[in-house]
């Protein structure tokens, strides 16, 4: 697979494009990866695994592991057989994922085993053979004395059981992605001005912006109505946010977020323009997608969080009437 066209730009921005391929930051302690690549293996809730399951979607690259809850599988007498049905397997591509408390302490491995007899064991791969059929994330609380309870996937090569599945994407559908958001890239508000000082000429600038364009239109990703539908550029042939709708300057890919005064953080990371999903990404959809990318500004994206668009202009909707009632006007 050829690699995307990234010569001439600053560091910081190749660094950026490479990132969109990457999942969000999870904690020490979870049960997910940490900012690792998109086509990892990926977590499917049972409950969610008729809209997941890989027929549905595409083939998981390396695999998937669907999570199990303890509950649900010890209470039902005909739960094995029931998920082997659906070609669900403890051990092989699916494990008891313990959250509560209570259902270690009744269906732990210290008081059961699976219902073909198999004794509970802590997996320690994300491929099968899983080398175990549970793993588990109690967390501790302030009621009682009890102590955090993590088991499996917990140590420094092998941290994490996988990745969201919603946040999955092929290596294919990556690299696709990053060549459309480097042509998009091209297309910001004085790019080309901006840019050019990173190359030995004038020039060059040109020829890398028009080598960019060029690859997202061979590889069909610079359908301009297509584009101009999900609000990822304006009318004006320029990239902007799609929900303040306002142009994306280059300049504000490199500058740091705004910070209060009196609350600033020095290590801060957090840049005015990030990677923007047009529609919010959810379980039983793959949208990290090309035409469902663009560049938006950080604070429109926290705006947006998990609502998606319509449901951000929605809310915004709301507290203008409020604020219109409140005051009379």
């Amino acid at each position: 697979m050829p690699s995307v066209r990234q010569s001439g730009l600053p560091k910081f921005i190749q660094d950026k494009l490479t990132k969109t391929g990457y999942t969000r930051g999870a904690e020490k302690n979870t049960i997910y990866q940490n900012r690792v690549t998109r086509n990892n293996t990926v977590l499917i809730p049972r409950k969610s695994w008729d809209a997941c399951r890989p027929e549905v979607a595409e083939a998981y690259e390396k695999g998937f592991v669907v999570l199990v809850e303890p509950s649900w599988y010890f209470a039902d007498a005909g739960s094995h057989e029931h998920l082997a049905s659906q070609g669900i397997h403890l051990g092989v591509n699916a494990l008891l994922l313990y959250e509560v408390r209570s259902d270690w302490e009744e269906y732990g491995p210290q008081a059961t085993c699976l219902h073909d007899g198999t004794p509970l064991a802590v997996a320690d791969s994300r491929t099968a053979p899983l080398g175990g059929n549970y793993f588990a994330r109690i967390h501790a609380t302030t009621s009682d004395a009890a102590e955090q309870m993590i088991k499996g996937f917990n140590n420094s090569s092998l941290r994490g059981a996988g990745i969201r599945v919603f946040e999955y994407a092929s290596s294919e559908t990556i690299y696709r992605c990053k060549v459309q958001l480097e042509a998009l890239l091209w297309l910001c508000r004085n790019a080309l001005q901006y840019l050019s000082p990173e190359f030995v000429t004038s020039g060059e600038a040109g020829q890398a912006m028009d080598l960019a364009l060029h690859a997202a239109e061979d590889a069909g990703l610079l359908d301009i109505p297509r584009l101009l539908e999900a609000r990822i550029i304006n009318s004006e042939l320029e990239t902007c946010c799609p929900l303040c709708l306002e142009p994306i300057y280059v300049s504000a890919f490199l500058q740091r977020t705004e910070q209060a005064e009196g609350r600033e953080t020095r290590d801060l990371t957090t840049t005015e323009v990030s990677l923007f999903h047009i529609a919010e990404l959810r379980v039983g959809t793959l949208g990290h997608r090309p035409y469902n990318l663009g560049w938006g500004h950080h604070h429109c994206n926290v705006v947006v969080k998990d609502d998606g668009i319509e449901g951000a202009l929605a809310w915004m909707r709301r507290v203008l009437d409020n604020q219109a009632v409140a005051r009379g006007l």
